[in-house]
């Protein structure tokens, strides 16, 4: 089976010039032609191309993806196998990022007043500045922002120690109950889930079940809040999420 250039790109993502490009230049030529000299890509074709979209988006030139693919002793499996570790590495620098962001994005939520050195000390390596516009823009507007701004005014480099402290001690009991296997909406799991709340209550704004199970969704939706909870453990982030909705459900 052989499949035109157009259908090649409609399900591959790239552009058709792009693929005229990749046959002049000899990077990916189709395995043949029809009677009218348009070009047909076979299972092949595509299973170059699947490789050559994996170096690309790991930032190869072409030049040099040209070169790994012709090389006659490359073995196709040790290109799958040198892809995976590259992109292994690649997703765990783009967690330890997220996790910045998130550090960042809560600083600026909660309008830290800390000197710089307590700010990096604190948060980790990052400068929570860099982020102001977006989480103004989420968050600005809400009375739980505005109650967060004004409870937090006064809190220094102690008070977001044992804040952080507490907070990590909650993700990681959670974490421990996925470990062991017990299900989200167990109590053991809600009643965590019910901590995580009061703690947020305590510590920044009036949480409410409906706010809270809002927080529960953008810990799964945004991919930097997911990070951050799939660092502590694998599943961490539905977990906790299938864990605030239950334990909205029970409570109210």
């Amino acid at each position: 089976m052989s499949y035109s250039v157009g259908r090649v790109a409609e399900f591959s993502g790239v552009t058709v010039r792009t693929l005229h490009h990749y046959d002049e230049i000899g990077l990916l030529v189709p395995g043949a032609r029809n009677h009218a000299g348009h070009r047909r890509y076979a299972d092949a074709d595509l299973d170059r191309l699947q490789q050559i979209l994996f170096y690309r988006e790991l930032g190869f030139p072409l030049d040099d993806i040209a070169a790994l693919l012709d090389d006659p002793d490359a073995d196709p499996q040790e290109h799958l196998r040198h892809q995976h570790e590259l992109l292994s590495a690649r997703i765990g620098r783009l967690q330890e990022m997220a996790a910045a962001v998130e550090r960042a994005m809560e600083a600026r939520r909660m309008k830290v007043r800390l000197t710089p050195e307590e700010k990096f000390e604190v948060f980790g390596d990052f400068d929570p500045d860099q982020y102001a516009e977006e989480v103004e823009r989420r968050w600005g507007e809400t009375e739980a922002y505005k109650d967060s701004q004004r409870r937090t005014a006064a809190y220094g480099k102690e008070d977001w120690q044992r804040l952080t402290a507490e907070l990590d001690a909650i993700h990681h009991r959670m974490a421990d109950l996925l470990d062991q296997g017990v299900a989200p909406d167990s109590e053991a799991a809600t009643d965590v889930a019910e901590e995580h709340r009061q703690f947020i209550c305590g510590a920044y704004y009036d949480c409410t079940y409906e706010i809270h199970t809002g927080l529960g969704e953008m810990y799964v939706a945004d991919e930097r809040f997911t990070a951050t909870y799939e660092e502590i453990r694998t599943g961490l982030a539905g977990y906790l999420r299938d864990a605030i909705l239950a334990n909205a459900v029970r409570r109210v």
